[in-house]
């Protein structure tokens, strides 16, 4: 009964692009959906009007400031393997939304500036990866303009990333005197056309190549750095999927120029879906693709993207058994949902989903019965590890031009916080609810989403407090007994776990010092 749910889960490819923002990233993903033949026409993050409605990019905020915000789920296939293409946020304020996205890839693409290499968000994000040994392809994008030498990119990402690095092509120059790619592998040269109407590949040094390049010193200074590139060795594939060697490849997703040699390589090189930690009735286990039972965790919950509907849709990544449309599947907490229109994603398209197999992404409507890190089984024993939170360095109290609507207001700014697009504190003293943010712009999208989707009209106003800190201990009666002497400094969070709210980082030094017994924490994760 296996072998055809193996074969069905080794098709399978979970990816995620990270990137620092404007190094490419979302034309990157709308022409690899195009090489791939999954859309007709990639759009243009820079264009202007219809053109700038990106596939990927369906929120307002999105459209009208050309950036990603929301992470997105789209499917596409290539060589008889499907890809679930996870597209991350790639503005820093929202890393944590992409950190909960980057625990359900099996692999990413790290998309750099050929002119910048690797700039700070790269580097968190890269981190995020490293705490799961994702493997990481490496892509260095916009040779169609001016960049830094490639040695010293190179050099950088070992130095800063600690990864080893083995170039799969070389580019002939950059800007205007880029000429195109030479596959290391097959002494196969691509070339570039300005136009994007790029030729068919020739043999390195032929003279189809060498016409091409036009410049007997250019072609010298390429063949030469060739060589140099070929000195850093053999691709170790094992290496690779361990996190510690990145494959690189060259290219211009603007001008649609190595976009297929990148995605040939993931169908190539990127593992299928891995096995999963989980604990079922207490015990430790790993869930595997093979497994009989339908199994998975909801890695984020979206709603409204269709604004005519009102909806609310869980993303949940299957990792074991076969799923079927109209299954019954539980939550952890016993909590039973019926799956009747399951839907496989494709930026704001959908189609439903009559099965799925692990290593797909389904939407799963629901009416607010999941949230971000449940955990989803035929039993309901089966609990995955929590997707965390982080604290927040951004508080901003809630407030209301019209106060009638203050049960309008809760219901969205809950709503949202469940999406995980913001945190939401209650504070123990007080009427006002506190949001919790890691950058401003998650409070300018929170703005406009309950502005558009709700219709209230509500201002975000500096407070008290500046930061919050989860609180645990051993011994429940400590963290009683500080609440009570802090009464107005406490709050609750969704899940009504007890959090400090703080006015500087000092005042929670201050606070561990004098209470050693208590943990406060920067990270509470969901169990």
């Amino acid at each position: 009964m296996n072998k055809p749910l193996n074969l069905q889960s080794t098709r399978r490819r979970v990816f995620a692009i990270i990137s620092h923002p404007d190094a490419g990233k979302t034309t990157l993903t709308e022409n690899m959906l195009y090489a791939a033949g999954a859309i007709h026409q990639a759009g243009q993050v820079a264009a202007r009007g219809a053109r700038r409605r990106t596939q990927s990019d369906w929120m307002k905020i999105e459209q009208e400031r050309g950036i990603s915000v929301s992470s997105s789920v789209m499917t596409f296939e290539h060589q008889d393997l499907i890809f679930n293409l996870l597209d991350t946020p790639g503005h820093e304020d929202f890393s944590e939304d992409t950190y909960r996205t980057l625990t359900a890839a099996d692999s990413a693409i790290m998309v750099l500036d050929a002119a910048k290499g690797i700039e700070p968000q790269t580097l968190k994000l890269f981190e995020v990866c490293r705490l799961r040994d994702i493997p990481i392809i490496t892509f260095i994008n916009k040779l169609d303009r001016e960049a830094q030498d490639m040695f010293d990119i190179l050099s950088e990402i070992e130095d800063k990333l600690a990864l080893d690095v083995i170039p799969m092509q070389w580019p002939c120059a950059s800007g205007k005197r880029f000429k195109g790619i030479v596959d290391l592998r097959t002494d196969q040269f691509v070339p570039f056309a300005a136009d994007g109407e790029h030729p068919a590949p020739v043999d390195f040094a032929s003279d189809e190549m060498n016409a091409h390049i036009g410049d007997d010193d250019l072609t010298s200074e390429f063949s030469e750095e060739m060589e140099l590139a070929k000195e850093y060795g053999e691709f170790n594939e094992q290496s690779f999927r361990e996190g510690h060697m990145t494959p690189v490849y060259f290219g211009s997703a603007l001008r649609k120029f190595g976009v297929l040699q990148l995605i040939d390589a993931l169908a190539e090189f990127a593992p299928g879906p891995q096995n999963e930690k989980a604990k079922k009735a207490g015990q430790d286990i790993c869930v595997q693709p093979t497994d009989k039972e339908v199994s998975g965790f909801v890695f984020k919950v979206q709603a409204n993207m269709d604004p005519n509907h009102r909806d609310r849709v869980a993303f949940l990544r299957l990792c074991g058994g076969t799923f079927k449309r109209g299954m019954k599947l539980k939550t952890s907490e016993n909590k039973t949902i019926t799956v009747h229109n399951p839907i496989l994603f494709f930026a704001q398209d959908r189609e439903l989903a009559d099965e799925a197999f692990a290593g797909d992404v389904i939407g799963v409507p629901n009416h607010g019965a999941l949230r971000v890190g449940d955990s989803l089984s035929e039993s309901g024993k089966i609990r995955y590890a929590g997707i965390p939170n982080f604290a927040p360095e951004i508080l901003r109290r809630a407030r209301l031009a019209d106060p009638l609507k203050a049960k309008h207001l809760r219901k969205a700014l809950e709503s949202l916080a469940e999406e995980g697009v913001t945190q939401l504190f209650k504070p123990a003293m007080g009427s006002d609810m506190i949001v919790g943010a890691v950058g401003t712009l998650q409070i300018d999208v929170m703005a406009e989403r309950i502005k558009t989707e709700y219709g209230l009209d509500v201002t975000f106003e500096i407070g008290l407090f500046q930061t919050a800190r989860w609180l645990a201990s051993d011994d429940p009666k400590a963290i009683e007994a500080f609440a009570a002497k802090n009464q107005s400094a406490m709050a609750e969070d969704l899940d009504g776990a007890p959090v400090l709210l703080a006015k500087s980082a000092w005042d929670i030094s201050y606070a561990q010092d004098k209470n050693p017994e208590i943990r406060f924490l920067k990270i509470k994760e969901r169990t």
